[in-house]
């Protein structure tokens, strides 16, 4: 089970990532060398997430992804979002 975090606290463990206006979320930008090893890493990350039961919000052009997360049924941002966001940045590297 997940536990709620508040959004500052969040950001302040994790690199790179920032506050989504108006929303409780979290958000961050990644580029890769080619599609190849952008859809690499998005598999990677969809399996990880399938396997948490916490989906990312995620949006793909070419070797750009743009990545979005929050807990939707705790209205927020959680321990699961600060595991996921971990783990993306250790794929993307």
């Amino acid at each position: 089970m997940y536990k709620k975090m508040v959004l500052e606290d969040l950001l302040s463990s994790l690199d790179g990532w920032n506050a989504v206006e108006g929303r409780d979320a979290i958000y961050k930008k990644f580029t890769f060398a080619d599609f190849e090893t952008a859809f690499a890493a998005m598999t990677k990350i969809a399996l990880k997430a399938e396997e948490m039961n916490h989906h990312p919000e995620w949006f793909n052009v070419y070797n750009q992804l743009e990545v979005t997360l929050a807990t939707h049924d705790a209205n927020g941002v959680t321990s699961y979002d600060l595991e996921l966001a971990r783990f993306i940045d250790e794929v993307a590297k």
